[in-house]
């Protein structure tokens, strides 16, 4: 039998719960990501489904229902699988993904001196920022 000293005992202590804390930490990101990734899509199809039966006639029938729930099921597919699934994680930093770090991988391609590519990164937070400030007022307020 193989005994430890108290240093290796201590360092195996701290690293099991250095990788529990990161695991707990993963799963809460994984969590707020599906509900950025999914949030906006998810409300969407309520507007869209809405809107597409008020444009018919005055009375909607069966099949004007199954239709437009045919579309918005086969778009949000298409969208997840094509945007999300083939371009969005293929561009990563190091395991990091988002608008800021799209702009580190794009400012690592440009010369260092070269603030357009800082500007349009910021730009593109700011909407995101943007995006998750209105979409929930806009949901409150059409309910």
């Amino acid at each position: 039998m193989v005994l430890a000293n108290a240093s290796e005992t201590e360092s195996l202590e701290r690293s099991g719960h250095a990788e529990t804390e990161r695991q707990h930490s993963t799963k809460v990101l994984m969590l707020g990501a599906l509900g950025v990734v999914y949030g906006d899509i998810g409300t969407s199809p309520i507007y869209a489904f809405r809107e597409a039966l008020h444009a018919s006639s005055s009375s909607v029938a069966r099949n004007d229902v199954l239709g437009v729930l045919s579309l918005i099921v086969w778009a949000l597919t298409i969208i997840v699988t094509i945007k999300y699934v083939a371009f969005v994680l293929r561009a990563d930093n190091k395991g990091e993904g988002g608008t800021l770090s799209l702009m580190a991988l794009a400012r690592s391609a440009y010369p260092p001196g070269s603030r357009l590519i800082l500007v349009i990164g910021l730009c593109g937070a700011a909407l995101f920022f943007g995006d998750s400030i209105i979409t929930p007022a806009i949901s409150v307020l059409s309910a």
